[in-house]
């Protein structure tokens, strides 16, 4: 591609969505209808994510156009997060608690989101929870899984974004934004690793050209 902004756009359909697009003004979403049963396991899956505070996992990602990435994940909780994409994506995404910044390391070139204007700021958060501050708009479990999707009651145009589990026992394994254009970016989780020592280097933006030790 002839610029970053070529380049970016290019392959924006595939990586941006993860935390973020250009925001529009949206209508409040209408809540799902909960049972009591569901209440109760809403207060599960918040313990077990709030029980987390490191991850790490392999991810595969693919775009509402069909592309294709993956990579690893880091997660330290609350408020950072790292992906680093596999060739030929030369992409790493960091969230330092603050900001969301898009490296190109072919270009060598960044750009820069508010992370609390994004979907991913939900898993982030500390602690979570399914309080007034969020409308669940659905909740399902079919055959040993659960999903639930969420937004910001006071930023729809946020977008969505959607948490499946596996059951018994329970365990994150993919989550599913939707931007406010409709577009949709899922993620696949696999090799899950949790409560290990994270170099806070990993999630730095002074650190992200160098390498950091993981």
């Amino acid at each position: 591609m002839g610029s970053f902004l070529q380049r970016c756009l290019a392959i924006s359909a595939m990586l941006v969505p993860l935390f973020g697009a250009t925001l529009a003004t949206a209508a409040a979403p209408a809540p799902a209808p909960l049972t009591a049963q569901n209440t109760l396991e809403l207060q599960r899956i918040a313990a077990y994510l709030n029980s987390i505070r490191t991850m790490s996992a392999q991810f595969q990602q693919v775009a509402h156009n069909g592309a294709i990435g993956g990579g690893r994940v880091w997660v330290a909780r609350p408020g950072r997060m790292r992906f680093e994409y596999d060739a030929p994506n030369a992409i790493t995404l960091l969230a330092d608690s603050a900001s969301v910044y898009y490296w190109d390391k072919e270009l060598n070139q960044t750009s820069k989101y508010e992370l609390r204007q994004t979907p991913a700021w939900f898993f982030l958060r500390d602690p979570i929870s399914f309080g007034p501050d969020v409308v669940v708009t659905r909740f399902d479990r079919v055959a040993g899984a659960v999903r639930v999707t969420v937004v910001e009651s006071d930023r729809p145009e946020a977008g969505s974004l959607t948490l499946g589990f596996s059951e018994n026992p329970l365990a994150l394994r993919q989550w599913t934004v939707v931007d406010q254009q409709g577009k949709t970016t899922a993620v696949s989780l696999s090799d899950l690793q949790f409560g290990m020592a994270l170099d806070p280097r990993l999630f730095q933006y002074q650190y992200l050209f160098t390498g950091s030790s993981r």
